[in-house]
């Protein structure tokens, strides 16, 4: 099978790491596998492996003939059959397969229930959606949203899965400020949907009862407003030497490794890899229970979940986590061997294939 993962950047994030994981998977076991960026390169690009055939397309605008034109020749050269589009590089896609109706096409849902678009939005998709062989969600809510919604109806729900980067294990240019054995990392892009706010919060009262421990934010900084405020926040609190702020980094298996503690404190999510990241680097989580993160983590046994914006309850189970070096270790130690079990390459990509030849 002759599958292309498109993807509108490269720039760090869930879904453009996800499709760089099914590209270089695909690799490794199928005939032909391609990767397209259509609007921007990132600093993902140097973790797409060399048997993976990739183009990078510079779309200007939503409708651009040339880069459609770059597409469809990169197809027919290589006999493509499907398209496998990531988040929002359907439109691209769908407008390939008016031009090429031989083509399947999957759509790639990573949104969080929160991004679940509106009623104009719902229309869109709705529309594009009869273009559409296959869906795959990355939750359960995501799957009976598209089921009721659009008209597609062959959606499977597959986890992320990860796989560990030898670019990345090797890469080691991030030092991070504060103290060894007492860091706290937030893996995660300057977005609202990902709610750093409840995190200023509970830094407020790091500050108070534990100064030597630190909060860490390396994502994405998109410098808008969302990002202005919390920058704003921690000045006005006096969090400077309490909460750090990298952008977006390269040498993530060797931040993570740096982090006695790892949290997230979404509004809504899919499956974070950072998630799987955490795990397979032993970390103790704490995190807001949203998406599939509780079908991960099982409060109390490989982690901590709270409440969204609930930052009393957040800050408690930190405490917790703070204060007792073995429920850390073994918190680690569980979520290691759940993301070991059921979110490994091999199972995501055979339950996959299996579906594929099914549409």
């Amino acid at each position: 099978m002759r599958i292309l993962q498109v993807i509108d950047s490269l720039e760090i994030g869930g879904a453009e790491k996800m499709s760089v994981n099914f590209a270089n998977a695909l690799a490794s076991c199928n005939h032909f596998s391609g990767l397209i960026a259509t609007r921007k390169e990132g600093r993902l690009k140097s973790q797409i492996d060399e048997k993976v055939h990739y183009l990078f397309l510079d779309k200007k605008r939503v409708f651009d003939f040339k880069a459609l034109l770059k597409m469809r020749r990169f197809c027919v050269t290589n006999k493509v059959e499907m398209l496998h589009a990531h988040s929002s590089s359907f439109f691209l896609a769908c407008l390939l397969k008016i031009i090429l109706p031989h083509l399947k096409i999957i759509w790639h849902d990573h949104n969080g229930v929160g991004n679940i678009p509106k009623k104009d939005g719902t229309l869109y998709i709705q529309l594009m959606s009869v273009f559409f062989s296959g869906i795959i969600s990355v939750n359960q809510q995501l799957k009976y949203w598209a089921k009721k919604k659009l008209f597609c109806k062959k959606i499977i729900y597959l986890p992320n899965f990860t796989i560990p980067s030898t670019f990345s294990a090797t890469l080691k240019t991030t030092t991070l400020y504060g103290n060894e054995g007492k860091r706290i990392l937030c893996l995660a892009n300057l977005r609202y949907q990902k709610n750093h706010f409840l995190l200023i919060e509970v830094a407020k009262q790091l500050k108070l009862h534990f100064t030597e421990w630190t909060l860490h934010f390396v994502g994405k900084d998109f410098q808008d407003d969302y990002s202005s405020k919390l920058k704003e926040m921690v000045i006005q609190h006096d969090l400077l030497e309490t909460v750090y702020f990298y952008g977006s980094r390269e040498d993530v298996d060797h931040i993570i490794n740096q982090c006695e503690i790892a949290v997230f404190s979404s509004n809504s999510e899919g499956l974070p890899v950072a998630l799987l990241e955490y795990g397979l680097q032993s970390k103790a989580v704490l995190s807001t229970k949203v998406g599939e993160i509780p079908m991960i983590i099982q409060d109390g046994e490989n982690g901590f979940l709270v409440d969204v914006n609930d930052s009393e309850s957040f800050y408690n189970c930190l405490q917790r986590l703070i204060t007792d070096q073995l429920l850390r270790k073994k918190f680690g130690r569980n979520l290691y061997q759940v993301i070991h079990e059921n979110h490994s390459k091999e199972k995501v990509i055979n339950d996959y294939m299996i579906w594929l030849k099914e549409l």
